[in-house]
């Protein structure tokens, strides 16, 4: 079979780049597969179309077109290389819109090209939100009271019927491009116009900020087998595109009331719609009422959260979504760590994984530092670790921004004031000057929470860090023990501890060592003491030179 797979478009802040792990995953897996792969992609510097990634190897594309995709090229190359299907599930949202009109001007059928997973007429009613929400309201799911508009008459009705303030998003866009909070009347058509120029569809929905923003990485096959890959929580509350919020993985704020609920509603969702492959569903959660919830939208494919997923389990979701398009159900796909049991499961952590984004926005001009529903960061990373101080911290240093950790800030701040308006404006800033915030005692938890609606257990993790930070102060070079072993936890690295004990980072190390304070997890310690012929192999397969850990 020959499958010509979508790309996903020129690569730009908020779209393309993200998508490069799950396509590169499914052209291997197809090809695994026995299938021929032409693939459409204009971005040179991917590992998709890395010319090293080519034959002998024989998992990359047979065919890669360095094109844009749109509906004009796409068509030229359906019509020369006559492909059996399109896989359209792993180029975001750019490959997703050109699908749908592809199908819509009758082009597909018109030369035998079926979709893979997915039909198309269930990607649109995700997609179109009047459809939506007709199919949520069918199985009585809850959804943001939302009115879609097609034109600025019907949009400005639609404000005076919801009131304001409110959100607007347009609708089939990616990276919130043409979102936004409307506060008062008078701005509202210049937004509607700017959201007209990416979108055919503008959405105007009741405004939710505070709630909690939650979300579900679901798998269907054909068989009906469905199972919620995992869960990921927001640090920010709704009104941040989830590009731009921190998120941890599992979730930590939900009780197990409320996960069941939203994993209900996600595979209720899932089969109701029919969805065959991976998907995505987002939900905001009332934090004052603990089941009210609402799904604020479904991707019909692998999205952004996709492999920042994959990557916190261990569960490939755009392996096992290729291997569900070429036909096979879950029992029948590999487990991809254990290599024998099946990946119908539902990975069970017992750490937890953090994302943050990088921004580089002083590198454009006039541009804005506060960030809401439309993308501005240009990548991110994760860090895995036992507790969220210690993920969190590392995180940091990981973004290569100059700092050792949340009190190790980048940007210094002049005063209280200065500090107080970088709490209250989502910005690159905001967990740097919350951190100052708590360590300073300028603001008790409360009134930051009462300024950001961050939910409270994040906020008292993060004045676990400053409560420690101040105990590394007050003990200075008389380091015990206890207080070193409990800063290592809470992610807490030898050069900052350093700086704040006033000490050399070689000199920390030492007493570290000296302590036995190293990172071996108790797992390893029980093989090591069960098999005591093999401990040098374990600790350096996993862990480096025990004496240099």
């Amino acid at each position: 079979m020959k499958i010509l797979l979508l790309g996903s478009g020129a690569l730009k802040i908020g779209q393309a780049g993200e998508f490069d792990y799950s396509g590169s995953q499914a052209i291997k897996t197809f090809k695994q597969n026995g299938h021929e792969v032409v693939l459409i992609n204009p971005n040179i510097a991917t590992v998709q179309t890395d010319p090293k990634n080519f034959a002998p190897s024989g998992n990359c594309a047979d065919k890669v077109y360095f094109l844009p995709v749109t509906i004009d090229f796409v068509e030229k190359i359906i019509k020369k290389e006559k492909p059996d299907t399109l896989a359209l599930s792993f180029g975001g949202q750019t490959a997703l819109n050109c699908g749908l009109e592809l199908e819509a001007s009758g082009f597909l059928s018109k030369h035998n090209v079926s979709v893979m997973g997915t039909p198309v007429d269930v990607i649109n009613a995700t997609e179109d939100r009047e459809i939506f929400v007709q199919k949520c309201t069918e199985v009585g799911v809850l959804t943001p009271r939302s009115i879609p508009a097609r034109n600025m008459e019907d949009a400005i009705a639609a404000s005076e019927e919801i009131g304001f303030p409110l959100i607007m998003r347009a609708g089939f866009a990616l990276g919130g491009k043409g979102s936004g909070f409307c506060e008062e009347r008078e701005d509202f058509q210049a937004m509607v116009k700017d959201a007209f120029a990416f979108s055919p569809q503008v959405l105007v929905e009741e405004d939710l900020r505070g709630w909690k923003e939650v979300e579900y990485e679901v798998v269907r096959d054909e068989a009906d087998n469905c199972i919620t890959v995992v869960n990921m929580e927001n640090f920010d509350p709704l009104g941040i595109h989830t590009g731009e919020s921190i998120v941890i993985s599992p979730s930590q704020t939900l009780s197990n009331a409320e996960y069941q609920m939203l994993r209900t509603v996600a595979i209720k969702m899932t089969r109701h719609l029919g969805i065959i492959g991976e998907c995505n569903i987002q939900y905001a959660l009332d934090p004052n009422r603990p089941t009210e919830y609402r799904v604020i939208e479904m991707n019909p494919r692998l999205s952004r959260s996709s492999a920042l997923a994959s990557k916190a389990t261990g569960y490939p979701l755009a392996a096992v979504a290729a291997e569900i398009l070429c036909g096979k159900t879950m029992p029948e796909i590999p487990n991809a760590i254990t290599k024998v049991t099946s990946s119908f499961f539902e990975p069970a952590l017992d750490y937890v994984a953090l994302k943050i984004p990088r921004w580089d926005l002083q590198k454009f001009r006039k541009v804005s530092h506060q960030i809401a529903t439309e993308m501005k960061s240009v990548g991110e990373v994760m860090a895995l670790g036992r507790n969220f101080p210690e993920v969190l911290q590392k995180a940091i240093r990981m973004l290569a921004i100059g700092s050792e950790g949340i009190l190790d800030s980048p940007i210094k701040f002049k005063h209280k004031k200065d500090i107080e308006e970088n709490i209250c404006i989502a910005s690159p800033r905001r967990l740097f000057a919350l951190a100052e915030g708590l360590f300073f005692d300028h603001f008790t938890l409360e009134a930051i929470w009462e300024m950001t609606k961050i939910d409270h257990w994040f906020l008292q993790q993060i004045k676990r860090i400053t409560d420690q930070a101040k105990c590394l102060q007050k003990n200075g070079k008389k380091l015990d023990k206890a207080t070193l072993k409990q800063s290592k936890i809470l992610g807490f690295s030898d050069t900052e501890i350093a700086r704040l004990t006033n000490q050399k980072t070689a000199d920390i190390r030492t007493l570290r060592k000296k302590y036995g304070i190293i990172p071996i997890t108790k797992q390893i310690d029980t093989l090591a003491a069960e098999f005591p012929a093999q401990t040098n192999y374990l600790y350096t397969t996993y862990l480096g030179e025990k004496d240099d850990v």
